[in-house]
């Protein structure tokens, strides 16, 4: 999976190991399963697709789907009555890492570009005015 984050541009930033932290061992389940990795991008005034097009350097032309924050992570989050140890504990570490986001981050948005491998960005704005958050890729056929 492409590194969307030189190693330097995370050196000072606490959130960001914490996120990386939180991420840790996450993965994304579609027909694939990519690992879930922190985002760190530029200053920004707002959330767009477009803003992240460009910090991430994706095509311009890939589709723009933007998803609500919650109802993304309420697929990831939901414990249910079939889940093992793993299942349940995955979902315990996907709630950490959604409230480290909320508790961390202003406007916050989910975006996918693409449409069969598509990157998927839960992001938003830190304190000091930086688009950041995690990222992985689906596939969907």
């Amino acid at each position: 999976m492409q590194n969307f984050f030189q190693k330097d541009d995370k050196n000072d930033s606490e959130l960001f190991r914490k996120i990386e932290h939180a991420c840790e061992g996450l993965i994304y389940i579609s027909e694939t399963d990519a690992p879930i990795q922190p985002f760190f991008g530029q200053p920004t005034d707002t959330v767009t697709g477009e803003i992240i097009l460009q910090q991430a350097c994706l095509p311009t032309e890939a589709n723009i789907e933007e998803r609500n924050f919650d109802e993304f992570f309420a697929r990831l989050t939901t414990i249910k009555d079939w889940f093992g140890d793993k299942e349940t504990a995955r979902a315990k570490k996907f709630l950490k890492l959604k409230t480290l986001l909320e508790e961390n981050l202003n406007d916050l948005k989910v975006f996918r570009f693409g449409t069969i491998r598509i990157y998927i960005f839960a992001v938003g704005i830190d304190k000091d005015g930086i688009l950041i958050g995690v990222t992985t890729k689906a596939v969907e056929t």
